[in-house]
């Protein structure tokens, strides 16, 4: 038997400080998040202490610059803390996700030098949660039609409107929110939650996917605060979009490690499952069903690792990143099926990760940006026609 998951040996191509970052995070998922997700996920809940820890690993600011608190590291070495945190859980990935590809990136891209002096480094060290407010109660894939507003006022902004689905809405110390000014051009804001006047938050309860995530909603009711938080170098959607790209490319990743945690899942149990006198390993059907998806994982690998690859030079296009997110989702969807069928009804139960993550893969085939609408990015890429 096969022992490992690296089918066409890209760990050839990692350097020493890669593997340490890949493995660090492992061992810290297999120590503190594996063994107590399932009763996390059932009770709607994660402990806060999972944001400091997070933190302790350098799951918060990976590729910021150093001078402010991040680590200063490469796409490859976050795409690979991406897949093992995935494979702890999709709450876990999102929580530090959010605070890097989307809070800090924004910051860090198009904020003051103030700014980035006075926030980075408190978010690199968990003092500060972050959120992105983005996606609206009616705006979603057209987020460019937010209703979302705010004017400035002599030294302050005034706020109108509100942002659903956003992850850490309810826990978050302050929020980047995307809002249109009375020109009707979008610029992004940070929102410190505490000193934000007639602002409120709301919890979205009964969810049956992302359960261990705190995802909610952002109100702004006439909100005021001070002039100095807008970040002045945004200046259109697109800056919006950029932070995306950056969050999808970790959704590519992470999806892949959900892949690989239920093949191993799936491919032990067919080795330990004896039906009939023998291992269900060795009839063909559990056979094809196990070769498929190692090569379905493999291939998504390789698009996985030359993305990186591409971040790294600075030479990705939104649309490739498109690409990854969308085929490694739908991927890992269909991985996550036939592991589901491998295990029996075990694969409903928790005690094994399977169900659990199937839950967690129908958020994301629609979570920043659903299946259709990457699908189509693609085809305006390969066309020059916009079909969206």
């Amino acid at each position: 038997m096969k022992q490992h998951t690296d089918y066409y040996d890209i760990d050839s191509y990692l350097t020493e400080e890669q593997l340490l970052i890949r493995s660090a995070t492992k061992a810290w998922v297999d120590r503190k998040i594996k063994p107590n997700i399932e009763q996390y996920t059932q009770a709607a809940n994660a402990p806060k202490e999972w944001s400091k820890e997070l933190a302790a690993i350098g799951g918060y600011g990976l590729i910021i610059p150093a001078e402010y608190g991040g680590l200063g590291m490469d796409y490859l070495s976050y795409g690979l803390m991406m897949l093992e945190l995935e494979r702890g859980d999709t709450a876990i990935r999102v929580m530090s996700s959010i605070q890097t590809s989307l809070v800090m990136y924004a910051i860090w891209q198009f904020g003051s030098e103030q700014q980035k002096q006075k926030y980075l480094p408190l978010l690199a060290s968990g003092d500060l949660l972050g959120s992105f407010g983005l996606t609206e109660p009616n705006f979603g894939s057209n987020a460019s039609n937010m209703h979302c507003n705010f004017k400035i006022v002599k030294d302050k902004i005034i706020m109108n409107g509100s942002k659903l689905w956003i992850g850490n809405a309810s826990h978050a110390d302050i929020a980047i929110v995307w809002a249109k000014n009375e020109q009707n051009k979008v610029q992004g804001i940070i929102v410190e939650t505490a000193n934000t006047t007639n602002f409120t938050t709301a919890k979205i309860e009964n969810k049956w996917s992302f359960r261990a995530s705190n995802t909610g909603e952002l109100i702004f009711d006439n909100s005021e605060l001070n002039k100095g938080q807008l970040l002045e170098k945004s200046t259109s959607i697109k800056d919006a979009y950029s932070c995306l790209n950056i969050g999808r490319y970790a959704v590519a990743w992470g999806s892949l490690g959900i892949a690989l945690d239920c093949y191993e899942t799936a491919l032990q149990f067919a080795n330990e499952r004896i039906q009939f006198g023998k291992p269900i390993a060795s009839y063909q059907l559990i056979q094809k069903k196990l070769s498929e998806m190692i090569t379905e994982i493999t291939k998504a690998q390789l698009l996985s690792y030359q993305l990186a690859v591409l971040m790294d030079k600075q030479k990705a296009t939104h649309a490739q990143i498109s690409m990854a997110k969308r085929n490694n989702v739908a991927m890992a969807q269909e991985v996550a099926k036939e592991a589901r069928q491998i295990l029996g009804g075990m694969g409903i139960t928790g005690d094994y990760p399977i169900m659990r993550h199937i839950m967690n893969l129908e958020t994301l085939i629609t979570y920043q940006g659903t299946h259709e609408m990457h699908l189509l990015i693609t085809g305006r890429d390969i066309t020059g026609i916009n079909a969206i």
